[in-house]
């Protein structure tokens, strides 16, 4: 995404009969980056706060293994929201898909019902989220890919729901719709796909750099017998331990981590060892703290019809990663116990 302009600037200067799209691509960008930050609460990489903050080297845009994963989540999150607000009738020129009402679609059943327009949400997306892309290099190349895989995960997760009919419930025949799955099931699905991200190998000369306008054509190259819905990187990943401003990495001191087995049943292995992947492995120390919350408790229902709730505190334990102490006691301790990241 361009650093220079926002998402906002481009919907409000762009043609008139788009900007009733206005509020639910901006949800759906928000949505993207909330899923973002599901994803990788427990990495040390964990997304930036926009879809506009995605790092930069050297005054070049990133394509950092990363940053595909953010682009494919937004443009994802945009086509998600504007086909589900097509769905619920926010748009006077939108419906159902009813392009195939009446057909066979297998043994049993027929297509009917009111199934989610994603032709619709995809169309749109595309036409906002990539008009943001307006470079001529290999990063554009890569970040239009990432875009459109992100587009595909939701169709690839699209589930199909359908209804009996016949006499007495017999279920003699069924009508079925393709309908949109939880917004997880597509961060789910963009998360296995960045861990098997593809990076590109590019020609090396200064003509074939990744900002260079002949870099988009080796990009090309470069992209033949990688599916459409597979994420495609450039640069391999800065260091997310250590704070670096000029990249746009917070480090993670001060982040807090998990702990299995403080009273925690059934913590994933990936939350159990989030303190040694977050804190240890970057040369950081575990600092516990105690904290008190307040939360709602003893409710019950009253004839008729209110909840009411006490409020209760309670003291938790959390945990966040803090300095060893001393600089040079710090690099020492880092050198030992850094290890690839997981």
């Amino acid at each position: 995404f361009s650093l220079n302009r926002t998402v906002n600037n481009f919907l409000m200067t762009g043609p008139k009969a788009f900007l009733s799209y206005v509020s639910s691509v901006q949800a759906g960008a928000r949505n993207g980056i909330k899923e973002c930050k599901h994803q990788f609460a427990l990495e040390r990489w964990n997304c930036p706060e926009s879809t506009l903050q995605l790092s930069t080297h050297n005054g070049l845009r990133s394509a950092t293994r990363e940053t595909s994963f953010v682009h494919a989540i937004s443009a994802a999150g945009v086509m998600y929201t504007l086909t589900k607000n097509c769905s619920l009738g926010d748009f006077d020129n939108c419906g159902c898909d009813d392009s195939r009402i009446g057909q066979t679609g297998g043994k049993g059943w027929i297509w009917g019902g009111c199934s989610d327009n994603v032709a619709f949400g995809e169309k749109l997306s595309r036409h906002f989220v990539d008009a943001l892309e307006d470079g001529h290099d290999a990063r554009a190349a890569v970040n239009l890919h990432n875009n459109e895989a992100g587009r595909l995960a939701v169709k690839a997760t699209m589930r199909r729901g359908c209804k009996c009919h016949g006499v007495s419930g017999s279920c003699t025949i069924q009508t079925c719709w393709m309908h949109l799955p939880n917004f997880r099931e597509v961060g789910n699905h963009l998360k296995t796909k960045h861990k098997h991200a593809r990076k590109l190998e590019l020609d090396k000369k200064p003509a074939r750099a990744g900002n260079s306008a002949d870099g988009r054509g080796a990009a090309a190259l470069a992209f033949r017998g990688i599916a459409r819905t597979e994420l495609v990187y450039l640069e391999d990943s800065p260091d997310y331990c250590a704070k670096n401003q000029s990249l746009g990495v917070q480090g993670t001191e001060g982040r807090e981590c998990l702990r299995g087995g403080d009273g925690k049943k059934n913590a994933s292995q990936r939350e159990s060892s989030s303190c040694h992947r977050l804190c240890h492995r970057c040369g950081l120390r575990v600092e516990r703290k105690r904290a008190e919350v307040v939360s709602s408790c003893n409710c019950k229902f009253h004839w008729c019809c209110t909840v009411k709730c006490e409020q209760c505190t309670r003291v938790v334990t959390k945990y966040y990663c803090a300095r060893l102490g001393g600089r040079k006691q710090q690099n020492q301790t880092r050198r030992k116990q850094l290890a690839p990241q997981d």
